[in-house]
């Protein structure tokens, strides 16, 4: 290795050090979606970065979406996915195929190649301990399509003690004993909300926030809370752009530091993020 490789690589962790030591003891609540979870290398250097950030003291919750597969699945079932603002609408015959590929595909999955790189897992929804309480969202006795009522985050705090990371699919029971598909930001929304995170981190398969949604260039890197109800006046967000703000903004008002919008597709991009200057997403903050 080159002199010179080595000392751009203790430059780096020397610059890093400053975030580093600001974010040891911290929560961040991470949601992982969109279609780079079907690309194996990222997915492996997810679970790389996720790993870096534990060891340096950082307690990580992960709330996972899993659309791809889900539109996969339906399409097999001659089912067409249907969408209301970035959020799926969801009939009796979707949920089920919705909870059979979250939680017995992707979920699992997910828990297995964690604890195969020595990252203390464990694969949860929120029927489990009660932790998610959901009502509908939609007024449609056949649509079930949720909103998170109540975090019971018992459950979270019992294993971030032991500094295992919680895994969960974004699927809820309510009060009427029916399950409910929660669209997943707004799933780590609340659970970060719940736990009073210091970060809720959106990894997903845009860049962020763009002025011009041709111009993958045009990201803006922040975003005061203020100036959301403009963006969305002069449409630069919208589609399904807009749970992912939403989600944001709930995070923000209920006591969460900071919200980031990042692209998964780049390798280490939770790092870039999270330990330079120079971020790659866009963060919204108060």
């Amino acid at each position: 290795m080159s002199n010179t490789l080595i000392s751009n690589r203790f430059n780096y962790l020397s610059d890093a050090l400053p975030f580093l030591t600001n974010y040891c003891g911290s929560t961040f609540v991470i949601k992982y979606g969109g279609s780079v979870m079907k690309n194996n290398f990222l997915k492996s250097k997810f679970v790389d970065n996720i790993c870096f950030l534990q060891l340096c003291g950082i307690n990580i919750v992960i709330v996972h979406g899993g659309g791809f597969f889900i539109n996969e699945c339906l399409l097999r079932f001659n089912i067409e996915p249907k969408f209301n603002d970035g959020i799926r609408i969801t009939d009796p015959d979707t949920m089920e195929i919705v909870e059979m590929v979250l939680m017995g595909k992707v979920n699992p999955d997910l828990v297995s190649l964690f604890n195969k790189n020595n990252l203390f897992s464990i694969g949860l929804s929120g029927k489990d301990a009660n932790l998610i309480q959901a009502s509908p969202l939609f007024n449609s006795v056949d649509n079930l399509t949720g909103k998170v009522d109540y975090i019971n985050n018992r459950i979270l705090n019992l294993l971030l003690s032991r500094k295992c990371i919680p895994i969960i699919g974004s699927v809820a029971y309510g009060i009427d004993s029916r399950t409910y598909n929660i669209n997943a930001d707004t799933c780590a929304s609340a659970i970060a909300s719940s736990l009073k995170a210091d970060k809720l981190i959106l990894l997903t398969d845009t860049p962020g926030v763009l002025n011009d949604i041709n111009d993958s260039s045009s990201i803006i890197k922040l975003i005061n809370l203020s100036d959301i109800e403009k963006l969305k006046s002069d449409n630069v967000i919208s589609g399904g752009m807009i749970p992912k703000v939403e989600s944001c903004i709930c995070a923000l008002e209920s006591g969460v530091s900071s919200t980031h919008i990042i692209d998964g597709r780049l390798e280490n991009s939770l790092l870039h993020e999270l330990l330079t200057d120079a971020r790659i997403g866009s963060m919204i903050v108060s």
